[in-house]
């Protein structure tokens, strides 16, 4: 990075971070009397809640999101959505990519111990703790559970940020089995800037510019089984992996 550009950087990062905390604490009184209304009906308002918090975010941060569909946009029919995990911007990409949409998105638990923020995240995301299995299976059958009801579910399939340089880090299984045991379609995410508003190498590397989310077409589990869980994970990879190259992908240094 231009060593003339550091300074600015570092002074927009902490003026993004005290605009997210400013708009936390004006509607956190509206998630505290949606969270009475209980995790379904409850969980549903706090979502459309957080999508106002991330719209009037990106837009002080000027930030521009664009969502490209590679394919029909099926509104009504629940997903389990699997992304590229590089950034601490993807949770507000996310947001504002699904708007209009009820989904519940899997985090790790660690971040529910956050005061204030952590009440929130406790009430909107379904927490795992990969540490421990039985809280593990816990949060399986939450997911299950959200997508019967006819609610998607988003799951980072790379558990964790990619720092190998490559278009993608190995998947875990749990996204592909949970697809498969509720028979519900994946569907492919790409955030193709995330990486360049803030990446996470740093929180003080916040940029404005575009944003941009492309909805790949999406990959049928009917009639799949348990037994077909790495070829549908190879297949998802794949798909993935192949778009982020035609796309050019600024991280990737290892193709």
């Amino acid at each position: 990075m231009n060593k003339l550009l550091i300074l600015p950087r570092v002074v927009f990062s902490v003026y993004g971070m005290l605009l997210f905390i400013a708009i936390l604490l004006v509607l956190f009184p509206f998630i505290v009397i949606a969270s009475a209304f209980g995790k379904l009906k409850g969980g549903n308002i706090i979502y459309s809640i957080c999508q106002f918090w991330s719209d009037t975010w990106l837009l002080l941060l000027g930030i521009h999101h664009h969502n490209m569909f590679k394919s029909n946009r099926q509104q009504d029919q629940p997903y389990v959505f699997v992304f590229n995990h590089l950034s601490f911007m993807d949770v507000p990409i996310i947001m504002k990519s699904l708007k209009g949409r009820h989904f519940r998105v899997l985090g790790k638990a660690e971040l529910a111990k956050v005061p204030i923020f952590g009440f929130v995240y406790r009430n909107a995301v379904i927490l795992v703790n990969r540490a421990d299995a039985d809280k593990r299976a816990r949060s399986v059958r939450q997911l299950k559970s959200v997508i019967n009801k006819g609610i998607s579910v988003v799951i980072a399939p790379e558990g964790t940020f990619n720092t190998t340089g490559k278009a993608l880090k190995d998947f875990y299984d749990g996204a592909f089995k949970i697809a498969i045991e509720t028979q519900t379609p994946i569907k492919p995410l790409l955030f193709l800037d995330a990486y360049h508003r803030l990446s996470y190498k740093s929180i003080f590397s916040l940029t404005p510019g575009r944003s941009r989310t492309v909805f790949l077409e999406e990959v049928s589990v009917q009639g799949l089984t348990l037994n077909d869980v790495p070829a549908l994970k190879e297949r998802v990879y794949q798909l993935m992996e192949t778009k982020l190259i035609e796309y050019k992908a600024a991280w990737i240094t290892n193709a």
